[in-house]
C-alpha cells in the first residue's frame, strides 16, 4: 500500500518541476518568477547499448563517444509513453539522481506534465498511478502539449509590443499550434488555452519518419547504415532542407540517364560532401562544398585520407537532402495516404466555426524539432496563404527555441501561483477520490 501523503489538501508548494516528456528527448526545468529558456534542461529520453553491450541511460549517453551501430529502446512510440518501465529508468536517472540538475524531492514537488493529444484512457490512468503512487509527487497536472504555449507572449512574437512582466501570464485567447516533433506533426487549435478537441489534427509524419527514409536512402546509395540511427539522425539535422520548388531542384540536381548521371555545375549550392565521423578519432560528421574530382577518386581507390593524413569516409549528397524533409508536406510521396502538413491546418480549421478562421490563421505558432530545417518556415507560410481565403490575414511565427518552447510556456504557467492552484491535483485528493476521478478532472469534465 502507497503511504499517506503529509501535504495538506489543496497545498501547492513553491517548488514546481515542468517535463515536456517528448519522444525524443526531455525538456525540463523548475519554475521560477522568471522563467528563461536556460532552465530548461534537454535529456535523452531513452536507453541505448553500445556495441560491447554498455548500457546508456538518459543524459548518461552524452558521455558516449563511440555511437556505432548504437541500439535505442525509447519508452514513449507514435508520441504515447507505452513502457514504463524504460521510462521510470531515465526519469529515476534525471528526477531522483542528487548529481543531476534536476534533482529533487517528489513530495516536496509540483509536477507540471505533458502528454499527446488523444492519449487513450488507459494510458492515461497508468501515467496518474505512476506520478501518485510510485513517484508520489505532492502535486500534479497533465496538460497536452500544444496547449501549454499560449502562455508566452505571443503577441511580442508578431511584432507588438511585450506584456507586462509583472502581470499574471495569462493564455492567449486564439492560437493555432503546429507541433512538429520525433514522432508526429499536430495540428491543435486553442481558444484562451484551452484545445478544441474536435479540431485537432494529427499528422503521421515527424523526426523519426524522416530518419529513417534517410536511412533507406544511404543504404541504397552509399553505405548500409540501418544500423547506424544516430549517425543518421545527426546527418539529417546537419544536411537536409526544404525546399521552396521541389520538382525544379529535383530537376537540376539530377540530368541525364542513370549510366551518365553527373551534377551540373550550377548546382553545388545543392550538391555537398558529407564527412562521416570517425569515433576513433572523437570527430564529427562534417559537411563540406562537393568535389567531382574527389569523388571521382576516392570512387575508383576508397577511402580517401585527408591533409591531417587521416582516413576518411564521405558520401555525395544531392536530392537526399530536400527529398527527406518534403515528406512533411507530401506523405504520398512514400505511399502514405495522408495531408501534407499545410493540408492539415485547414482540416483543423474546418472542425470550427467559420468566425473563428481570421483569428487562428493571423496567430500560428509553430514548434518542434522539424521546423528548424532551412526554408521550413518560409514553404509553411506559402502553401497555407494559398489554400486560407482571401480576405484572412495569414500569420505565422516559429518560438525562439521551438524544442524547449514548449517547456518555457509550463514555467510562464507554473510562475502564476493562482492560475497553478487552479490546475493542480494534490496527491492526498488522489487518495481520496481515485484515478477515475482525477481523470475527469483532468478533462475538464468534473471540478475539484
Amino acid at each position: 500500500m502507497p503511504r499517506r501523503s503529509t501535504v495538506p489538501q489543496r497545498t501547492i508548494l513553491d517548488r514546481t518541476l515542468v517535463v515536456d516528456n517528448g519522444a525524443f528527448s526531455i525538456k525540463a526545468s523548475f519554475a521560477s518568477s522568471t522563467p528563461s529558456l536556460d532552465d530548461c534542461h534537454i535529456v535523452p529520453n531513452c536507453l541505448a547499448r553500445e556495441r560491447d553491450k554498455k548500457i546508456w541511460v538518459g543524459s548518461e549517453i552524452e558521455a558516449c563517444r563511440d555511437f556505432g551501430e548504437m541500439a535505442f529502446r525509447r519508452p514513449v512510440e507514435k508520441g504515447y509513453v507505452v513502457n514504463w518501465e524504460a521510462e521510470k529508468a531515465v526519469w529515476d536517472s534525471t528526477f531522483l539522481n542528487p548529481k543531476s540538475k534536476l534533482s529533487c524531492d517528489p513530495q516536496e514537488t509540483n509536477l507540471i506534465l505533458t502528454e499527446a493529444p488523444n492519449t487513450a484512457a488507459a494510458l492515461q490512468t497508468n501515467c496518474d498511478q505512476v506520478i501518485f503512487e510510485e513517484y508520489e509527487f505532492a502535486t500534479y497536472s497533465r496538460h497536452i502539449g500544444p496547449s501549454l504555449n499560449a502562455y508566452h507572449d505571443i503577441q511580442h512574437l508578431f511584432g507588438s509590443p511585450s506584456r507586462d512582466t509583472q502581470a499574471p501570464a495569462s493564455p492567449a485567447e486564439c492560437l493555432l499550434v503546429i507541433d512538429t516533433g520525433f514522432s508526429h506533426s499536430v495540428v491543435t487549435p486553442l481558444y484562451k488555452g484551452r484545445p478544441i478537441q474536435q479540431a485537432i489534427r494529427r499528422l503521421d509524419v515527424g523526426g523519426k519518419i524522416l530518419t529513417n527514409y534517410l536511412k533507406e536512402l544511404l543504404s541504397i546509395r552509399h553505405y548500409n547504415l540501418i544500423n547506424e540511427e544516430h549517425l543518421v539522425n545527426e546527418a539529417k539535422e546537419k544536411v537536409c532542407f526544404v525546399s521552396n520548388d521541389f520538382r525544379k531542384d529535383l530537376e537540376r540536381t539530377w540530368k541525364g540517364a542513370s549510366s551518365t548521371r553527373k551534377f551540373p555545375e550550377n548546382q553545388q549550392d545543392i550538391v555537398v560532401d558529407y564527412v562521416l565521423p570517425d569515433y576513433n578519432a572523437g570527430s564529427t560528421g562534417q559537411i563540406r562544398p562537393h568535389d567531382p574530382s574527389l569523388a571521382a577518386r576516392v570512387k575508383k581507390m576508397g577511402a580517401m585520407a585527408n591533409p591531417g593524413g587521416v582516413v576518411e569516409d564521405f558520401m555525395t549528397l544531392g536530392n537526399e537532402r530536400f527529398a527527406v524533409p518534403e515528406l512533411l508536406f507530401s506523405p504520398i510521396d512514400v505511399g502514405m495516404k495522408e495531408a501534407g502538413l499545410p493540408e492539415t491546418v485547414m482540416q483543423s480549421l474546418s472542425g470550427l466555426p467559420q468566425g473563428l478562421w481570421p483569428a487562428m490563421l493571423a496567430n500560428i505558432l509553430v514548434v518542434g524539432g522539424n521546423s528548424l530545417f532551412d526554408g521550413f518556415m518560409q514553404r509553411l507560410e506559402a502553401e497555407i496563404r494559398q489554400l486560407a481565403p482571401e480576405e484572412c490575414v495569414v500569420r505565422i511565427a516559429r518560438a525562439p527555441n521551438p524544442i524547449k518552447s514548449t517547456c518555457q510556456g509550463g514555467a510562464f504557467l507554473a510562475a502564476d501561483s493562482t492560475a497553478l492552484q487552479g490546475k493542480q491535483v494534490t496527491r492526498q485528493e488522489y487518495l481520496e477520490h481515485g484515478g477515475g476521478w482525477l481523470s475527469r478532472i483532468f478533462a475538464g469534465a468534473a471540478t475539484k
